[in-house]
């Protein structure tokens, strides 16, 4: 089951989830930034290093390691979506980032070459692999020995408001879904920390640190009819959202809106978030 849900992702990510994300970018991007900065933070990349940047989207992670790392370092991007990672690589190029470059790929089976990388990093970009601990296993014979793993990733479903409040405005609207099984991957499947342990442990990492962070989130600054758009095509009332007729999607954009509303302060749409800043080494 695990394996048919990775191929949902990687076809879900390979074709609309990528141009839909592309689409709504600068929103979606502006809300998770600044949790992407005191992740990179946390990485500590340095000059001349080679970083590998999994699930980088259209790359602003990657284009703020190249910084770091300097001329004599490198950073890779990769991603599933051709069309993000044709965007990345122009603003890369846009801003004269000539050691940053793009990939297309899934990185749990992308062939990299072994001991290439001193760190990789991710912004909430590996909590969707089928086997997460062979996926990590294979990522981890790309580090260098002593390098270091180093990303973010939602804590449970239940502590994150900014999804938990729209989908429970609008799934009782919705016919009903398949409860995803504790295994199975999505943007929550590494909300409990000792699931984690257990995978990077499985795959050889050692030195693990999992430290919590706490935040609030802008969904959208703009108002709540773009807050509930935005609530319904990414987040888990997405999938549900699919081939559903107008009059539908529109009592949904209703019931998000309303519930949303409590959380409108001068136009702009906040809740509370919380993630998890993983870190660990090459044993």
């Amino acid at each position: 089951m695990t394996k048919d849900l990775h191929a949902e992702q990687v076809a879900y990510w390979t074709g609309e989830g990528g141009e839909n994300w592309l689409a709504r970018e600068a929103r979606l991007d502006a809300m998770i930034a600044a949790l992407g900065e005191r992740g990179i933070a946390a990485a500590g990349a340095q000059p001349g290093q080679a970083v590998l940047d999994i699930g980088c989207g259209t790359g602003p992670t990657t284009r703020a390691l190249a910084r770091i790392v300097g001329p004599g370092g490198s950073v890779t991007g990769l991603d599933l979506s051709s069309a993000m990672m044709a965007e990345a690589a122009r603003r890369a190029g846009a801003e004269g980032l000539t050691n940053a470059r793009f990939v297309v790929g899934d990185a749990s089976v992308y062939p990299f070459e072994p001991g290439v990388f001193d760190l990789m990093f991710s912004r909430f970009g590996v909590m969707f692999f089928g086997d997460p601990a062979a996926a990590f296993t294979h990522l981890r014979r790309a580090l260098k020995p002593n390098g270091r793993l180093a990303f973010l990733c939602w804590r449970s479903f239940k502590e994150n408001p900014w999804a938990l409040v729209p989908f429970m405005a609008g799934v009782p609207l919705l016919p009903a879904m398949p409860r995803p099984g504790p295994d199975d991957p999505g943007p929550f499947s590494f909300g409990e920390p000792e699931r984690v342990r257990r995978i990077l442990g499985a795959a050889g990492f050692a030195d693990l640190r999992i430290e919590p962070v706490d935040t609030v989130v802008t969904l959208s600054g703009v108002g709540l009819d773009e807050t509930a758009r935005l609530a319904m095509d990414f987040g888990p009332l997405a999938r549900a959202m699919r081939d559903v007729p107008p009059e539908t999607r529109e009592k949904v954009a209703g019931a998000v809106r309303h519930a949303l509303t409590p959380h409108l302060v001068d136009g702009a749409v906040r809740l509370a978030a919380a993630c998890w800043l993983v870190r660990a080494a090459n044993a």
